[in-house]
């Protein structure tokens, strides 16, 4: 399921993608308060991640010349079988890529891809401030439904969670 981008292909990931995909996560796990997630993950880690989720859900791939530039995916919002048309949906680009519609892209594809699949609700947690990640959730039509204030202690300061909500 691969699909033209305006500078790359988006495609379908797989556990191969593991390495990359770790060296852009694992930056904003060191660096940034984006996921709460506080030790790198190591690749076979990240391997079985994919493998897991593509096994009923969507991952995303950006690639441009042979190398990985950002990815999207979702998962299971909760595990009760009431959520089963519910998922969390996410997308990391590596610093210095964003600003150039490649997040749009990414999810604008993921979403197509949830809504072929017959998903309901995605919903994206934001941890706050992130103006970024605001605009690009609210410019595809994603709602503001829930903040929620100081739930994570991540490099020595509380942080704020804010979800937004998309229907199908």
């Amino acid at each position: 399921m691969a699909r033209p981008a305006a500078t790359g292909m988006i495609r379908s990931c797989t556990p191969a993608d593991a390495a990359r995909i770790c060296e852009i996560y694992n930056h904003y796990v060191r660096e940034t308060v984006v996921t709460f997630e506080e030790t790198p993950v190591p690749e076979h880690e990240m391997a079985r991640r994919i493998g897991e989720v593509t096994a009923r859900l969507p991952w995303l791939v950006w690639e441009q010349d042979g190398s990985l530039k950002g990815y999207a995916y979702a998962t299971s919002w909760k595990t009760r079988s009431a959520y089963r048309y519910t998922v969390e949906s996410t997308v990391y680009l590596p610093p210095g890529a964003t600003g150039r519609g490649l997040g749009t892209q990414l999810y604008t594809a993921l979403i197509q891809n949830l809504r072929s699949l017959g998903v309901h609700c995605v919903i994206g947690g934001v941890a706050l401030p992130n103006a970024a990640s605001v605009a690009l959730h609210e410019r595809l039509g994603f709602t503001k439904t829930g903040h929620f204030r100081e739930v994570g202690w991540k490099l020595g300061k509380w942080v704020d969670v804010g979800y937004w909500e998309l229907l199908l």
